[in-house]
């Protein structure tokens, strides 16, 4: 998009980590990014496409944070028979060799997802006064610094620690970072979503027009990813807007970053190898520094570096530097980066 550790969470006090993932622009601030949709019964992955869990990885089972109504969800959306999608029609013909035949039947067994709409347009929020300023960070914060979440993350890198030490070392990443990443965009894989990809995809492209250019951009991207990776469109499952895997990747970054880490010929983010090497290939190609400093708390506000934070007690002050900069590439919001970092040092510091 799940579990016990989220039940007492507010849909928007939980936010921006699975949709606010790699190369999705405008998500970040976005309250409702990792409200998830229930699953449809058609879309479950075959174990061909994400294979049982091994040994290597826990078990972590994972399931929708909240039930929308299942007759609210999703709906037939004639997609075939509509002018917009035919013109996308013609220009994946024409422009990336694709049937004509083969994606009018993909476009006519597309639902559209009601709830995607109402989540992409806020229509889903419920009114009531808007929470304080005043502990915004310690309210965030305490949706990640949990202590399932850092057991989870040392069990996570020790089940992973030969993939983690080796991605690391190819793309000089401090491992403790590729955790937290996963941790706190789907909680070392409990929470990658239950949503069909290629039916979010397609709602958001045509029945949002807010940033409809966009996931149109991403809609073609996820059809030349199926095409180059040899998975069927609307089997794939990730979160209401389209982000997929441990690390969340939109379609476009999955295509230009994900890496096959573990050599069986296939990019298959829902598998923890596959998953480290792109989260790793990603911070290094948006410019990690190896051993570097990533923020440090500050006495007050001395710069334009320096970020505040506000808790119960009062503000915090963190002066960041360029790592901090490469956490927020892949979610440009502060208190995400700062999630992210004070999760990976408190699973390094237990580990």
């Amino acid at each position: 998009m799940k579990n016990a550790v989220y039940k007492h969470l507010t849909s928007i006090a939980f936010v921006i980590t699975v949709a606010g993932c790699a190369n999705n622009p405008d998500i970040p601030n976005d309250p409702y990014a990792n409200r998830e949709l229930p699953p449809q019964r058609s879309t479950a992955l075959p174990s061909k496409i994400i294979p049982p869990i091994t040994q290597s990885t826990p078990a972590f089972p994972y399931t929708a944070p909240e039930n929308l109504p299942q007759d609210d969800f999703s709906a037939s959306g004639n997609y075939a028979n509509r002018a917009e999608v035919q013109s996308f029609i013609q220009h994946m013909v024409q422009k990336q060799g694709f049937s004509e035949r083969y994606l009018t039947t993909l476009f006519s067994e597309a639902k559209q997802l009601s709830a995607v709409i109402r989540l992409e347009t806020g229509a889903d929020h419920a009114p009531g006064p808007p929470k304080p300023h005043l502990g915004s960070w310690s309210r965030y914060r305490a949706n990640f610094l949990t202590e399932e979440h850092i057991k989870n993350g040392v069990d996570f890198w020790n089940s992973n620690a030969a993939a983690i030490e080796k991605a690391s070392n190819m793309y000089g990443v401090d491992p403790e970072y590729i955790v937290g990443i996963i941790g706190v965009e789907t909680f070392f894989g409990r929470n990658i979503g239950k949503t069909c990809v290629f039916d979010a995809l397609t709602t958001l492209a045509f029945d949002t027009p807010r940033r409809g250019k966009y996931f149109k951009t991403e809609l073609e991207n996820f059809l030349l990813m199926t095409r180059e990776e040899g998975y069927e469109p609307r089997k794939l499952v990730g979160s209401w807007a389209g982000a997929m895997g441990l690390g969340q990747f939109m379609p476009s970054s999955f295509r230009s970053l994900a890496v096959d880490f573990d050599r069986n010929g296939k990019r298959d983010l829902w598998q923890p190898q596959d998953a480290i090497g792109s989260v790793a290939h990603y911070f290094s190609k948006n410019g990690w520094e190896f051993n570097s400093p990533v923020t440090e708390q500050a006495p007050s506000a001395t710069g334009a570096t320096t970020i505040d934070l506000s808790t119960y007690e009062g503000d915090e002050y963190w002066q960041t530097f360029h790592n901090f900069k490469v956490i927020k590439r892949y979610n440009n919001s502060k208190k995400y980066a700062m999630a992210v970092h004070q999760l990976a040092q408190a699973i390094k510091q237990r580990l």
